[in-house]
């Protein structure tokens, strides 16, 4: 459906091609490539809806999309040479103003939260499939930062880690985007929950419902006593010996991501010796690629509005500071959700 045909449905009137502020690149580099300028507003599918954006949260694969790094990503078909989608951004909030011939879900007015494609701009397009209903108690800052980091924490508890009430978790990478929600999740499914983290992010992870934190440069994975029935390590570096050291004896592991340094697969390379060892051990060595689903997106609503989770916000950047906020991964100081405003209100 066309832009105008969309129009047409909703009561608005036809417009010529409409431009927008956004975030773009034209190369993979570091957060120097990326720009904001005027381009072209998008046309949405039938199944999708357009977001005029007031909030759009950074996370760790936003950083890797602008890179181009790993090289894999760019052979699962992001764009080999230059990225295919010139407009950054996943994680959105904002308010509907079209919608396609096939959305169900959705009206025009309606306030959501999600992932979109290229939510680092005034308006980005999404599918219904992708999105929530914001709670109504809830800011777009905090929905903003949710889906993205959100939904990978739910699923590696849940989904993949099968955690249940009375379980101890470690959650390691504690202070980080993903992180600070697991440390929430898992608290409220029930479990008790440590953290490791950097020095300055102790008190950050003791107050979302962290029992003990531990600094990891101060303390060893072999130096912790504790045993746990699951280990989340979050975009870690640590072996498999050491994470199977702090493991209960039927504990369960869960790689979410790598940050190794490895540039051509990312670290994955953990992941696979995991999954090959796990079935001769009596640990489960799991790992997992996390997928947005409206499930997930709507569990993530609940515990917004129920007040269970709240998003860990460590910085605020308008749409001319993007590049700020991405570098604070590039230089190793990120911690929690930053979230860029697109609007004010």
């Amino acid at each position: 459906m066309t832009r105008a045909e969309t129009e047409t449905r909703t009561g608005s009137a036809p417009a010529a091609a409409q431009q927008m502020r956004a975030v773009t690149q034209d190369r993979y580099g570091s957060s120097d490539v990326l720009q904001v300028g005027m381009v072209e507003r998008p046309d949405i599918a039938t199944d999708e809806v357009l977001i005029e954006v007031h909030a759009a949260g950074v996370d760790r694969g936003t950083e890797h999309l602008m890179t181009g790094k790993p090289y894999l990503i760019r052979l699962l078909g992001f764009g080999f040479r230059r990225p295919k989608q010139r407009v950054l951004g996943s994680d959105v909030a904002g308010t509907v103003i079209e919608i396609g011939s096939a959305v169900t879900r959705f009206k025009v007015g309606d306030e959501v939260f999600g992932v979109a494609e290229g939510s680092f701009a005034e308006y980005a397009a999404a599918k219904q499939e992708k999105l929530a209903l914001k709670p109504s108690g809830v800011s777009f800052e905090a929905a903003a930062v949710t889906a993205v980091s959100g939904i990978t924490a739910l699923q590696a508890l849940t989904d993949v880690g099968k955690v249940k009430p009375g379980q101890r978790v470690l959650v390691i990478g504690a202070s980080g985007g993903v992180g600070t929600f697991a440390v929430q999740l898992a608290r409220t499914l029930g479990a008790t929950v440590d953290g490791v983290a950097g020095a300055r992010n102790l008190e950050l992870v003791r107050s979302l419902g962290a029992e003990h934190v531990y600094d990891h440069r101060q303390t060893a994975l072999a130096d912790i006593t504790e045993r746990y029935d699951l280990v989340l390590d979050i975009g870690g570096q640590n072996p498999l010996r050491s994470l199977r050291g702090v493991l209960a004896e039927r504990g369960t592991l869960v790689i979410v991501g790598g940050e190794d340094g490895d540039r051509f697969t990312g670290g994955i390379g953990r992941q696979l010796r995991a999954m090959i060892l796990s079935p001769f051990v009596a640990h489960r060595l799991t790992a997992f690629i996390s997928k947005v689903h409206q499930s997930s997106i709507e569990q993530l609503a609940g515990h917004l509005a129920s007040g269970s989770v709240i998003p860990a916000i460590a910085g605020r950047f308008d749409l001319a500071e993007t590049a700020q906020a991405i570098r604070l991964f590039e230089i190793g100081k990120a911690s929690g959700k930053s979230v860029i405003n697109v609007r004010s209100a």
